[in-house]
């Protein structure tokens, strides 16, 4: 639950209602898209659809914008169990992530910095065939 957290944050900037958060899960469930593994979640092979379909070459922006349209759209052939998910578990998680924001280390979310280029002339390599 916390990397789902830390997801939503990274790509949203924060996280929203415990409520609000409890609810989509019990929607997700009951709509086939997710499912609780192992005391983990994860996508159906109704929601891994949903996000192969995506166009690869989008940006995150555009992706959610179309998996929103897609979700609103979308008609689950059978109602599934729910997943009970209580909003104590999803502030524990909230706070988990902040703590982990606030320790110091390497954060894989976050994309990497790309290099400064020094020089805009290529290097070459010292030295070099000398005749004798």
């Amino acid at each position: 639950m916390v990397e789902i957290v830390a997801a939503a944050d990274l790509l949203d900037g924060g996280v929203g209602s415990e409520a609000r958060w409890a609810e989509a899960f019990r929607r997700f469930a009951t709509h086939d898209l997710i499912v609780e593994v192992d005391g983990r979640y994860t996508l159906t092979e109704a929601g891994l659809q949903l996000v192969h379909r995506l166009p690869k070459k989008a940006d995150t922006a555009e992706r959610i914008f179309l998996l929103r349209e897609k979700l609103s759209e979308y008609e689950p052939a059978e109602k599934t169990p729910s997943i009970v998910m209580q909003e104590e578990q999803v502030a524990e998680a909230v706070r988990a992530h902040q703590a982990s924001k606030s320790v110091g280390g390497k954060n894989l979310l976050m994309p990497k910095p790309k290099p400064a280029e020094e020089d805009a002339q290529p290097r070459r390599r010292p030295g070099g065939w000398r005749r004798g």
